[in-house]
């Protein structure tokens, strides 16, 4: 398993699906190898593997690149030259088409296993990416014929930093993770990430021959694209940065046995990005059921109360929800609306999500302000933000259980994972009509358009009136979440997956499972090795079990 900024850190976006899959899935032997995301990640630690799993390497792609070694001038025009053939691939994909070039026929892989090869063989490919020639490939890509014109317009700024990104995300060529039993000797590399973060999946496949299955519950060139409007760079650098992801995505694609996305939605994204329809699999993610069964088979919670569950970011549109919510008041003057925050990753108290949530609560106090009224007594807001997520906090489950209504605002979604987890709670839903919204509560609950506060607001007064129909409602969605969204449902897609891809594959012999003559070692490997306690020392080979016909027992190892 190959992972990139989560599992088996102690935090990260995959972490917990990481780790219920390598967890569950205890017939197989997982090899992790694991890149950070950055030194915080790699100070909060590592989480315990199960028996059958060990930690096999890491990399830390975020610091410095000293491998020990200096390209010499032969190195780094090689290195030039790669890099320009991989860039005139690059710039020539305009993003029109979403089929792109055939493979092949434009010279990217070529280019990027040339440059895979050169740092296996020589070391010092950071290094040779940050030369004077990798540089001069970098700007003559740029102002070639046929260019977009955002990269003919660049600036010597804009060049550094364009140089600096792609030997950025290059870097995973040049991790030690090939040779030596080490990733070559697997049977099946999943890449838990597309991008950069397959490039060892990549690597493998290319000189070993080691299958790859890839896994994108977030696709990363829509995820390229949303942060890139965010980062600060230039238009010229966004460009560049833009067609070389979508390029890597098609590379990707190509060389999977299998791709699996979390909803359609990311389907769409993969087939749009040169995906092939007859390898890509669905396969959403798993919930922890059990911890909001308590809820979810009790009663409603408190009535004329509205819940919200996220972390606060423009992209959840608290602010159409909180004018929703104004409109719901002036019908239903008892309603309450509890906003249920997480923290914000990467600190807390000056960072994009803590500005978001300091404007929601201003928004809040201007349009709700403290008044006796017949509901109410004076100071005592209807808009109340609360956190969970924290030793003291309330959990989840709590947070769902203090409302009868859920509502979900989104107008930028991947999978509305706490939408799933209000429909665990048995709970009725209101949501927006953003990413796959709609394919996960099916007719279990209202759609509304986003960015619509008085269609909102309408459809919470709609349920808010009449309680049956919301009963139905929750009833429904926690039917169909525990029938496709639970962790058991996760493991046993992702089990069946790896027996199909290993069933197509040739067996894959280590070397210690040929002796001196090259001939094979009979049950070199037994499956009892793979048992805990005393069954662990049982790897040697009988006198008994040699024979020049018998043939060494294939391993799963993922």
């Amino acid at each position: 398993m190959v992972t990139h900024g989560g599992y088996p850190y102690a935090k990260g976006e995959s972490r917990l699906w990481c780790e219920r899959l390598v967890h569950g899935l205890a017939r197989h032997q997982f090899d992790v190898y694991a890149a950070s995301s950055g030194p915080e990640q790699e100070r909060s630690g590592l989480l315990p593997l199960p028996p059958h799993a060990r930690l096999a390497a890491t990399a830390s792609p975020w610091a410095p690149p000293e491998d020990g070694t200096a390209p010499g001038r032969r190195g780094r025009r090689r290195a030039a030259g790669l890099l320009a053939e991989l860039l005139r691939a690059v710039c020539a994909d305009d993003g029109t088409r979403p089929g792109g070039p055939a493979h092949g026929a434009d010279g990217f892989d070529e280019a990027l296993y040339g440059l895979a090869e050169l740092a296996r063989t020589h070391g010092g490919l950071p290094a040779a990416l940050r030369s004077e020639p990798a540089l001069r490939a970098v700007e003559s890509a740029c102002r070639a014929p046929g260019s977009h014109r955002a990269l003919r317009d660049a600036t010597a700024a804009d060049l550094l930093r364009a140089a600096d990104a792609l030997e950025h995300a290059l870097r995973p060529l040049s991790f030690d993770w090939y040779q030596g039993g080490a990733l070559d000797a697997a049977d099946l590399c999943h890449a838990v990430s597309g991008g950069p973060g397959a490039l060892p999946g990549l690597v493998a496949k290319r000189f070993c021959g080691v299958p790859l299955l890839v896994t994108e519950y977030g696709v990363q060139v829509r995820t390229h694209h949303l942060a890139a409007r965010r980062d600060g760079r230039g238009p010229a650098v966004r460009a560049l940065l833009a067609a070389f992801h979508r390029r890597l995505a098609r590379e990707v694609y190509t060389q999977a046995a299998l791709v699996t996305s979390g909803n359609a939605h990311a389907r769409r994204w993969q087939e749009q990005c040169g995906a092939d329809r007859t390898r890509l699999r669905t396969v959403h993610p798993g919930m922890a059921a059990e911890r909001f069964a308590a809820v979810g088979e009790g009663p409603e919670g408190e009535e004329r109360t509205l819940v919200w569950v996220g972390r606060p970011e423009p992209g959840k549109d608290l602010v159409a929800l909180l004018h929703a919510f104004a409109e719901v008041r002036k019908t239903e003057p008892a309603a309450r609306l509890r906003l249920f925050t997480t923290p914000p990753q990467g600190g807390r108290g000056d960072g994009p999500a803590d500005a978001y949530l300091a404007q929601c609560r201003a928004l809040a106090a201007q349009l709700f302000p403290d008044e006796a009224d017949g509901a109410h007594a004076v100071g005592d807001n209807p808009v109340s933000f609360e956190e969970i997520g924290s030793p003291e906090a309330p959990e989840p489950a709590d947070a769902y259980a203090a409302g009868c209504l859920v509502v979900h605002s989104s107008v930028v979604e991947g999978f509305p994972a706490t939408l799933v987890e209000a429909m665990l709670c048995g709970r009725a839903t209101v949501s927006t009509d953003a990413g796959a919204v709609v394919e996960a509560i099916g007719g279990t609950g209202l759609v509304v358009p986003p960015r619509n506060p008085r269609a909102l607001a309408d459809a919470c007064l709609a349920l808010l009136r009449d309680p049956e129909r919301r009963a139905r409602l929750g009833a429904a969605a926690r039917a169909r979440a525990l029938e496709l969204f639970t962790a058991e449902q996760n493991l046993t897609a992702f089990g069946g997956l790896y027996l199909e891809l290993i069933s197509h594959s040739p067996v894959r012999r280590a070397a210690e499972a040929v002796d001196a003559a090259g001939d094979p070692v009979p049950f070199a490997h037994p499956a009892e090795s793979r048992l805990p306690g005393r069954w662990n020392g049982a790897g040697h080979v009988p006198a008994w079990a040699s024979g020049p016909d018998t043939a060494p027992a294939k391993e799963v190892h993922p």
